[in-house]
């Protein structure tokens, strides 16, 4: 059989299997989250294979993204409708509502946010990826672990949205919302013109001071020693953050997720690397 033949084969398989997927996202979408209907054991967590594209994204890029004008203009029903009314009925209502308190920063295809759903299942958790791919992957991994879990409503905690979060990240989040924050292993943009592109910098420090509480955590790692040594050097310059010791590290739980639950995790884990770890808590406002 030909290349040629071969390859096309391949990619028919792969655009049949998206559509179908879409398909299917649009129909669980009003059954995933009935108590009444049965797990189906044919149920399957999405392929990869089927999701590839590039390890990067360039944050400066000008992509086609959606984004709230504020917080109080984003629509969360349609990441947690088990959980969250429409935007419409939360307007004229006394009533508390949820709201977002773990952001799992770039993703990826979401080892950690479902490990951290079950971890903290009465906490809303958003992942949050740039790549389209990747995030349409997660997506699916998501609704196909709903459906399995819809009798006891699991995973409907979790969720994902494509967002590019060195710029957006104020459209979604208030002040103080967040109580942890995770970026797992990062494009480390090794060049050094390309330092800018890192997800920690002095100015967006700044920022996630902002969107984190009082107490709240950052969780960083890294098999890469020089972007490790960047993250510290920018988070301990910052005032509002200071070094969890590593001590508190070996004792918290979120810390031996990270290490081992990301898909990058378990590779760095195989090929025997070395994985650098570093926590900051964000401390209390100046008087």
């Amino acid at each position: 059989m030909s290349d040629e033949v071969t390859n096309a084969r391949h990619k028919r398989s792969r655009t049949e299997y998206r559509q179908s997927q879409q398909q299917r996202r649009t129909e669980l979408k009003q059954i995933v989250f009935d108590d009444e209907s049965e797990i189906s054991d044919k149920v399957k967590l999405p392929k990869k294979k089927y999701y590839r594209q590039r390890a990067h994204s360039n944050p400066f890029s000008d992509h086609l993204l959606e984004y709230p004008k504020s917080p109080k203009h984003m629509d969360w029903s349609t990441l947690y409708p088990a959980l969250i009314p429409p935007l419409s009925e939360i307007e004229n209502s006394e009533l508390p509502i949820k709201k977002v308190e773990i952001a799992d920063i770039g993703c990826g295809f979401g080892g950690l946010s479902v490990s951290l759903a079950t971890e903290f299942p009465d906490t809303l958790i958003l992942g949050m990826e740039i790549r389209v791919q990747v995030t349409h992957y997660v997506e699916d991994r998501i609704i196909a672990l709903r459906q399995k879990h819809a009798k006891d409503g699991g995973y409907n905690n979790v969720a994902v949205l494509r967002a590019n979060a060195m710029k957006f990240l104020p459209n979604f989040f208030e002040k103080g919302q967040l109580s942890k924050m995770f970026f797992c292993f990062p494009d480390p943009h090794f060049k050094a013109r390309k330092h800018k592109a890192r997800i920690i910098t002095s100015t967006l420090a700044s920022e996630y001071a902002y969107l984190i509480r009082e107490g709240g955590v950052v969780y960083t790692i890294t098999d890469v020693l020089d972007l490790h040594e960047w993250m510290v050097k920018h988070l301990d310059a910052h005032p509002l953050f200071e070094r969890l010791s590593k001590e508190w590290e070996d004792t918290d739980k979120c810390v031996a997720i990270m290490r081992m639950d990301t898909e990058e995790g378990k590779k760095v884990e195989r090929n025997k690397g070395d994985k650098y770890v570093a926590c900051f808590v964000r401390l209390p406002d100046p008087e």
